[in-house]
C-alpha cells in the first residue's frame, strides 16, 4: 500500500464569504497541489473540502497521513464523527450536524484508505502547511476579487 502525505488547508475572506481550499499530496519525490474556491462559504467548509478533494484525487487505496491545522477537522473526524453516525447525525444538543453533506462525503472517502490524522500549528514551521495556507488564501482572494469585479460591472 502506497504511503501518501496529504497536507490540507482552507481559507475564507470573511466568514462566511469567498473561500479557498488547498490540498498537497506527497508521495516519495512526487508532489501534486490541488486548489479550489467557492464564492460564498465558511472556513470550516473549506477545511473539509480540502481533505475531501485530496482523498478523492487518490486513484487507489493508500496509507494516508493527513496533516491539518484545523482542530475542527481533526476532532470532527477522530472524535465527533463516530458519535454523529451513531446518533443519526445529531450533536450532543440534538441539533443537526453542520456541514453534514461534507462530513458524510469525507467519511465515505476515508473508508477507502488507511488514514492517520495529524494536527499541526498553523502558520508555524511546517513548510507544506505554509504552502497549503498560501494556496488556499490565494484562491479565496482570487474568487473575492472576481466577485468584486462582477459586482462593479453590474453597477455599470
Amino acid at each position: 500500500m502506497k504511503k501518501v502525505r496529504l497536507v490540507t488547508d482552507g481559507a475564507c475572506k470573511g466568514n462566511p464569504g469567498p473561500g479557498g481550499w488547498a490540498a498537497i499530496l506527497i508521495y516519495g519525490p512526487h508532489r501534486k497541489e490541488l486548489v479550489g474556491s467557492e464564492p460564498h462559504t465558511t472556513n470550516n467548509r473549506m477545511e473539509l473540502k480540502a481533505a475531501i478533494e485530496g482523498l478523492r484525487a487518490l486513484k487507489e487505496p493508500c496509507e494516508v497521513e493527513i496533516v491539518t491545522d484545523s482542530e475542527y477537522l481533526k476532532k470532527g473526524v477522530t472524535e465527533w464523527l463516530p458519535r454523529w453516525k451513531r446518533t443519526g447525525w445529531a450533536t450532543a444538543s440534538r441539533q443537526s450536524v453542520r456541514n453534514q453533506d461534507l462530513w458524510r462525503e469525507l467519511d465515505e472517502l476515508s473508508q477507502r484508505h488507511r488514514t492517520r490524522w495529524i494536527w499541526t500549528r498553523g502558520h508555524a514551521d511546517d513548510p507544506d502547511n505554509l504552502r497549503a495556507d498560501e494556496l488556499a488564501s490565494r484562491a479565496a482572494a482570487e474568487i473575492a476579487s472576481r466577485a468584486k469585479m462582477t459586482a462593479q460591472e453590474k453597477r455599470g
